[in-house]
């Protein structure tokens, strides 16, 4: 019998598996330091993977989109999927047009983590809680866009959006980080 992880716990596992990687980086808003979520899945990995970016969203996933084209994998974290609207016009007419753009010359991979925020223990009301999946899947024609509803589809989720070619849009629910 296998041993049955927690969703926080492969979310965990997936981040120290990708950071074993030399090209991945983690990128974004309290991945170094406590102030969501995310960071209780980013705060056992080794500091020089890791890069703090103040709140600017769309300058993070410029940065991201930059750095993939120069041969790294990032994985950028935005801590709630209402904040990633903040940033939609890089994701979806640069870095989800790029290969098209270029005639397949550029496939940047940007792993990119989100969370639709919990409602339990504390509600974070309704600018941060709000499931925009199916409108990212209606928008991106390029980037894979995979939301994890089981600990068991985690993995192999992040293990995916790394070995293929492309981009992923990865989407966690806070409410399972303590539940599931």
């Amino acid at each position: 019998l296998g041993v049955i992880m927690k969703y926080k716990d492969e979310l965990i596992r997936s981040m120290e598996w990708l950071t074993e990687k030399d090209d991945t980086v983690v990128i974004g808003q309290s991945v170094k330091y406590s102030g969501n979520a995310i960071y209780n899945t980013v705060k056992t990995l080794p500091m020089k993977k890791i890069m703090e970016v103040p709140v600017f969203e769309e300058l993070q996933m410029g940065m991201s989109t930059g750095m993939a084209l120069e041969g790294l994998v990032p994985i950028s974290c935005f801590p709630r999927f209402d904040f990633l609207l903040r940033c939609v016009d890089s994701l979806v007419n640069h870095l989800d047009k790029m290969q098209v753009m270029t005639d397949g010359n550029f496939k940047p991979k940007v792993i990119i983590r989100t969370s639709i925020g919990s409602s339990k223990p504390l509600n974070g009301g309704v600018q941060s809680t709000n499931d925009y999946t199916e409108p990212f899947r209606k928008m991106l024609t390029e980037v894979d866009v995979v939301l994890l509803n089981e600990p068991k589809e985690i993995f192999p989720a992040f293990q995916r959006a790394y070995e293929k070619e492309g981009s992923s849009l990865i989407v966690e629910w806070g409410d399972y980080y303590n539940d599931k």
